[in-house]
């Protein structure tokens, strides 16, 4: 599984490289903190699997990685998607590391 850091993360967000940024946390979630990607609650990826991107970069992540790396490997082994990357640590690295004004939980 291919991951990405939040340093690395903030790095394409500050170029304005296209990339595609996929929250699997529940909607309560996300209204605490947000990177303002799509929200895709993990339950619902098997059906919203359309609304993946196919030809860029789509950087996966959750509260601490684990919830994305489960949505990633699932998938790979279901849907042959080979551009997907999960982001270290989640948000609460993200937190931590890149913005610690943001509310934590």
């Amino acid at each position: 599984m291919k991951s990405i850091t939040v340093q690395e993360l903030k790095q394409l967000i500050d170029s304005n490289e296209s990339f595609q940024l996929i929250d699997v946390r529940e909607t309560y979630e996300n209204e605490i903190c947000s990177l303002n990607g799509l929200l895709i609650p993990m339950n619902e990826i098997p059906g919203r699997v359309d609304e993946l991107a196919k030809e860029t970069k789509v950087v996966v992540h959750c509260r601490s990685g684990k919830r994305s790396a489960n949505v990633i490997d699932f998938l790979e082994q279901n849907y042959q998607l080979t551009n997907l990357y999960n982001l270290e640590g989640g948000i609460l690295s993200w937190i931590e590391e890149i913005d610690p004004s943001m509310e934590s939980y």
